[in-house]
């Protein structure tokens, strides 16, 4: 089975994947590998002929993996999407395509038989940028795939047009990161149809919408890991055996990708995110919920977005700390966290910052994010 690099440099019209990813899905053409990295470098051989396209993951936390994605797998997902979403229609696409949820947006369409309209990215992702494509759109039915910091730009102070067409979306899909309580609040009171999914490379992308699993697709929780099965998975990661064995695991006959999230799933089969397992910070012995930090500073009035990371600290051993995008006092930030959550759950530093600095495809970088805590 061969391997087409796909180059997607800034100006790279993400249309001209169209053609050979239709031939990938159909099986008559090579596996599609788009990328941003002019010399990135694949390895490996594809284990059969069914695979469709390799993407490589975020590298938000970690080193890239090259996952393969197979026919099946891609089109399980286009129509869980479609099951989940009641309807097929036209898409936006904003993200870059060598990410899943950009890549993603051009395989629903493909599945869809609709004609994807792509936003300019030439300055990077602006309200204007957007908000001029979205005039664009045609049909009846009309989505679009956002990161958090993304949605947080249109409603930092939006305009009457931009509210007009993000309410003229059937739904708007969150991912990439978690939202944050104020942002949820913020696009409710705009009475946006925003819908939150959890995903990954590894699953094609979203597979679980507000918290219920796409159609065929199954959630455990084993030791409060969250692990997914289902035909979204993918095949596994190029050239690297051993890590795919490691992360694919089979039990009771099934395969299952072993995730790095901790989470809940209800006898309903409903499925609660609580973060990454290294978003737990064991301060002075004491376990601190990252997220939970994060949502009580973003409640406030002033504060756009926050993260809460860990770091090293000699008298605490990890240290709370927080990463702020807004305007409001540290002492308020903490007697706030202080009467939420109590004292251990305090941040030892805070860091206030214009704005997060972002991987190409919109998520925040936590590890410049976590370099900048440090040195703080």
């Amino acid at each position: 089975m061969e391997l087409l690099p796909i180059h997607t440099p800034e100006g790279f019209d993400p249309l001209d994947l169209l053609k050979p990813l239709a031939a990938a899905l159909a099986g008559e053409g090579p596996a599609v590998a788009p990328h941003a990295l002019p010399d990135q470098v694949f390895e490996g051989t594809l284990p059969n002929d069914e695979i469709a396209a390799v993407i490589s993951t975020s590298g938000s936390t970690g080193t890239p993996k090259q996952t393969m994605l197979s026919v099946d797998a891609l089109a399980a997902s286009a129509s869980g999407t479609a099951f989940a979403l009641r309807a097929e229609g036209q898409w936006l696409l904003t993200l870059p395509v060598h990410y899943v949820a950009g890549f993603q947006v051009l395989v629903r369409s493909l599945f869809a038989g609709t004609q994807p309209w792509v936003m300019d990215r030439s300055d990077g992702f602006t309200t204007k940028a957007f908000t001029d494509a979205a005039a664009e759109l045609t049909d009846r039915v009309r989505f679009t795939s956002l990161v958090p910091t993304q949605l947080h730009r249109l409603l930092a102070d939006p305009s009457i047009e931009t509210l007009r067409l993000l309410r003229r979306f059937d739904r708007i899909l969150l991912g990439g990161a978690p939202a944050g309580a104020a942002l949820r609040a913020l696009a409710r009171s705009h009475d946006l149809k925003v819908v939150e999914t959890y995903g990954m490379s590894e699953t094609c992308g979203g597979c679980v919408y507000d918290g219920t699993p796409l159609d065929g697709v199954e959630l455990r929780s084993v030791d409060g890991r969250l692990r997914i099965g289902g035909a979204v998975l993918a095949e596994g990661y190029l050239g690297a055996p051993a890590l795919t064995e490691e992360r694919f695991a089979f039990n009771s006959g099934q395969r299952w990708f072993v995730t790095d999230d901790a989470g809940d799933v209800a006898l309903d089969g409903s499925v609660t995110v609580h973060g990454r397992l290294d978003d737990v910070i064991i301060t002075g012995a004491l376990k601190v919920s990252a997220t939970r930090v994060a949502d009580v500073i973003e409640a406030l009035p002033g504060v756009g977005q926050a993260m809460v990371l860990g770091v090293r600290s000699e008298e605490w051993g990890t240290a709370v700390a927080a990463a702020i995008v807004g305007d409001v006092d540290a002492d308020v930030i903490r007697q706030a966290v202080h009467v939420e959550l109590g004292a251990h759950a305090v941040p030892k530093v805070i860091v206030t910052l214009d704005a997060f600095p972002l991987l190409p495809g919109g998520k925040p970088d936590r590890r410049t994010i976590h370099s900048l805590l440090e040195h703080a």
